[in-house]
């Protein structure tokens, strides 16, 4: 019983941080699809993200997130950047690798 309850509690501290950053924070749910076995969501190299007028351009190559198999160039504006917590930038992808569904940025500063 004790094994069974100890596999319990790790099956379900697994399943609780699904969503979590890498460094520690949780992205939305929505933006995970509430899907815990996908990786839709990572951090994303900051050099494949340049600052444009209004928002974002991330461009995208096989490596730069577990989904991508080809080239990408996404634009985002800033109004539909959610906020980084960790001074990263972090994409969600979903359903499939054409399709981003969240970007996390960290606060501008100029």
């Amino acid at each position: 019983m004790r094994i069974f309850l100890t596999g319990v509690l790790v099956a379900y501290a697994s399943y609780a941080h699904a969503h979590d950053a890498h460094s520690g924070w949780r992205y939305e749910a929505f933006c995970c699809n509430g899907d815990d076995h996908t990786g839709d969501c990572q951090m994303i190299p900051a050099d494949s993200v340049k600052i444009i007028q209004g928002g974002y351009q991330l461009s995208l190559g096989p490596g730069d997130h577990r989904l991508v198999t080809k080239d990408h160039v996404f634009s985002f504006p800033q109004s539909n950047a959610r906020r980084s917590q960790d001074s990263e930038y972090h994409l969600c992808l979903f359903p499939d690798e054409n399709t981003p569904r969240c970007f996390y940025a960290p606060d501008m500063s100029f």
